[in-house]
């Protein structure tokens, strides 16, 4: 029986973007969850108090900011998968 040879694959920041892209997105759902809530909610004009604004822009900035990360690293975590599964990096 021969030994399994293992390689070794390079940080290429597949965790870092998965890591921070979840982290974005989180942040844009807990700003979008207290503009709904804690700021006073969204009438027909936008937001009620500056808060909300605030949030709001915090909310559209990061949700789709971190859903591009998390796409991105999750695209670079499947290839990775793909080329470990097929034996090694090309």
């Amino acid at each position: 029986m021969e030994p399994r040879v293992t390689t070794q694959i390079a940080d290429d920041g597949t965790r870092a973007l998965l890591r921070t892209g979840a982290g974005t997105l989180a942040a844009g759902i807990v700003a979008a969850i207290l503009t709904l809530t804690v700021f006073g909610g969204i009438g027909i004009h936008g937001p009620h108090t500056n808060g909300g604004w605030l949030s709001l822009m915090v909310a559209m900035m990061c949700l789709p900011f971190g859903l591009m990360l998390f796409g991105l690293g999750f695209a670079k975590w499947l290839r990775n998968r793909r080329l470990h599964r097929q034996g090694g990096i090309r």
